[in-house]
């Protein structure tokens, strides 16, 4: 397998982990950056277990003058860029009617924002090479919007439409954009859970179980593949059944 350059925003989550380990276990010739704008040391030490194949590099996705020195740092010292994979996200929850505006703008900021920052920035390299592979991670709110989360079901659909919009632009250069959409995974948002709560989320899955983020990765991985060569503009669900 060609070793490839990968970047990977909100890598210091267990989703982002998980994505991660699968692309550094994949190849031992994997380049990764893992692009984290807190929490840094939950990525240094995903780096400290891969070293030399792993560099972690601060990355505000809401700046675009913070993506355009990162990967300019990325194409400089590995002369290419082949993956991107948009994971850096948050939710901020509340019914529209009390929401504060802040909780609006910055959702959209970091979600949406951020997806679009890091798909412009990346752009003129992978056109150069006239190859590479960007995967945006949505969530199924973009597909279901519940309550109490006009923010970020709004930013997400935003991603799939911006996925599947990108992805007729570049198809004939040969770069693939696709997003995921993950259902309930075994994540830090659903920590806080309490045991009933948790017992009526799961009710909902039809698989009655929880996803876990290393199933999200392998379709990370699948999307980023050269077996996924003629899969673009696509959404996929990773959410046990609930759509």
């Amino acid at each position: 397998m060609k070793p490839r350059v990968i970047l990977i925003t909100g890598a210091n989550g267990g989703l982002g982990q998980a994505i991660a380990r699968a692309f550094l276990t994949e190849s031992p010739d994997n380049l990764l950056w893992l692009g984290v704008h807190a929490r840094r040391e939950t990525a240094e030490k995903l780096s400290g277990e891969f070293p030399g194949r792993c560099e972690v590099a601060d990355l505000d996705v809401t700046r675009p003058e913070a993506w355009r020195a990162l990967v300019a740092r990325i194409v400089t010292r590995d002369q290419r860029l082949d993956v991107l994979v948009n994971n850096a996200g948050f939710h901020s929850d509340s019914l529209l009617a009390q929401m504060p505006p802040e909780a609006w703008r910055g959702v959209l900021a970091t979600n949406l924002d951020g997806t679009f920052h890091g798909c412009q920035t990346v752009l003129p390299t992978m056109i150069s090479q006239r190859h590479g592979r960007i995967v945006n991670i949505a969530s199924l709110s973009a597909l279901v919007a519940p309550a109490g989360q006009t923010n970020y079901a709004a930013a997400k659909a935003g991603v799939v439409a911006l996925t599947q919009s990108l992805a007729k632009e570049v198809a004939r250069i040969g770069i693939t954009v696709n997003a995921i959409c993950p259902g309930f995974i075994e994540t830090e948002s659903l920590a806080s859970l309490d045991a009933d709560a948790r017992k009526t989320m799961v009710a909902r899955i039809p698989m009655r179980r929880v996803g876990r983020p290393d199933e999200v990765a392998s379709a990370v991985r699948f999307l980023a593949s050269a077996d996924a060569g003629y899969i673009t503009g696509s959404t996929l669900k990773v959410d046990g059944g609930i759509l």
